[in-house]
């Protein structure tokens, strides 16, 4: 179905200015006649043909899910060198006009099991530091205002994410520094349960503990408690229990960082089409709803490429296996980054999925869930395998835009999708947030008082 957008949404299209580097010249688009602003705000806007490179620069695009932290700590990493092996950096983001981000703070719980906290304090430090080296192009922000401020001063917004519940160790006051270090949302596990949430990665492995009903008492404190900091809560990992739970528990709409439909690919990271629809109404009576931000990993957007790569698994896991007796043998640390390296030989041998298949994905869930509930979520620089036929790194994000216009999406469709449907929900977080802290000094309700939006039981 072919979207036209409203005039207002064409004439803010035409006036918002463009997010470039301090060294780029001004887009096509920042520098539209006043007169065609004025045709749009009239009506006549149709005589005005936007071209995807032109609601490309004029949108904020908002990635939530970017693991670069790692290069940066174990790489010794810059957001100034050249990509390398990688798929952000400042040269990147520009070109692709990424105006904000989330890094992805995540601690592999194997690599670092009884180091947690250590580890995930060592990549905060390292993603604000690229903030600090570089501020005439990074601003490092904890808001959704902060994002805003960001793009008119032609900045790439810098923002942290925690990816799983075990980088808290059990502790509520770990939560709360770690907020007060900028963390703004924390996805609730990895592919690990972590004793108080579910993960989708082990469901099914009766070797591994699990809560009675997909989150335990703490859990449910945990959730309250990113409810009231402003911490978002990210939906992405978790079991189907885990998921429905949190989201009765929830004062506040939901994400889902990098996620995609599971009835395109049915890889259980993904989201049924129940899931798409429940994240869409959470956050109670009076939320606009939450967002599912879809991952570009083509084992999460393709069925055929996920079949290969299950095939492949068990040679890959004995190639993982053989890697790290040898740097046992050496006395050598092993990193993620050196097993990555083992995955992306054998992930090199799958043909990659088109890109038709991730805009598949989008479509699907503007479809299930509506069109202000779909963002981006990409999983630059944490995905061992590939990334769809046209995509290498951040600087391909135009090809996403125009793929989407190409499909009859409008130019206020791709707004929303590329970054106002997050920036929306961001602000509705920080509002509950406000509302639970004025608060303060009235009881909290029992885990068992009844929610008011869901008339059921948070147990």
């Amino acid at each position: 179905m072919l979207r036209i957008p409203s005039a207002a949404a064409l004439a803010l299209a035409l006036v918002s200015p463009a997010m470039t580097s301090a060294q780029s010249t001004p887009s096509k688009l920042a520098q539209a006649k006043p007169s065609q602003a004025k045709a749009a705000a009239s009506g006549t806007h149709r005589a005005v043909k936007l071209t995807p490179e032109q609601v490309h620069r004029a949108a904020i695009i908002i990635d939530t899910h970017e693991d670069t932290p790692q290069r940066l700590v174990d790489d010794h990493y810059d957001l100034a060198d050249p990509l390398g092996s990688g798929q952000v950096n400042l040269d990147a983001i520009h070109k692709g006009n990424l105006g904000a981000a989330f890094f992805s703070i995540w601690v592999e719980p194997k690599l670092y099991q009884g180091q947690y906290a250590h580890r995930t304090l060592e990549l905060i430090d390292a993603t604000r530091n690229q903030a600090a080296r570089h501020p005439d192009q990074i601003r490092f922000t904890t808001t959704a205002d902060g994002i805003l401020a960001a793009h008119r001063e032609h900045k790439f917004a810098l923002l942290m994410g925690i990816e799983g519940g075990h980088s808290i160790e059990h502790s509520l006051a770990l939560l709360r520094m770690y907020y007060d270090l900028g963390v703004r949302y924390m996805t609730l596990t990895w592919s690990n349960s972590n004793g108080w949430a579910d993960s989708s990665g082990d469901a099914d492995d009766t070797s591994v503990p699990h809560t009675a009903d997909g989150l335990s008492d703490f859990g449910k404190d945990v959730v309250y408690e990113m409810n009231r900091l402003g911490m978002i809560v990210d939906v992405s990992h978790v079991s189907d229990k885990t998921f429905y739970r949190t989201l009765i528990v929830s004062r506040a709409p939901v994400i889902a960082s990098h996620s995609g439909a599971r009835a395109l690919c049915n890889a259980p990271r993904n989201m049924t089409d129940d899931m798409l629809r429940a994240i869409a109404r959470s956050g109670g009576p009076d939320s606009k709803g939450g967002v599912v931000m879809v991952n570009f990993y083509s084992g999460f957007i393709s069925q055929a490429y996920r079949n290969a790569q299950i095939a492949q698994r068990p040679e890959v896991l004995r190639a993982e296996q053989a890697l790290r007796e040898q740097f046992k043998t050496e006395g050598r640390t092993l990193t993620y980054g050196d097993l990555d390296k083992v995955d992306r030989q054998y992930a090199n041998r799958i043909p990659r999925p088109p890109l038709s298949d991730l805009i598949d994905q989008i479509d699907h869930i503007a479809q299930v869930a509506g069109i202000d509930h779909v963002g981006i979520g990409t999983d630059f620089d944490g995905i061992s395998g590939q990334l769809p036929e046209g995509i290498d790194s951040a600087a391909d994000l135009p090809k996403v835009t125009a793929a989407l216009m190409a499909r009859g999406y409008s130019a206020a469709d791709c707004d929303k999708i590329l970054g106002g449907n997050f920036l929306r929900v961001f602000h509705e977080i920080e509002q509950v947030s406000h509302q639970l802290q004025a608060q303060a000094g009235q009881s909290r309700p029992r885990i068992t008082v009844m929610q008011p939006h869901t008339g059921q039981p948070a147990r």
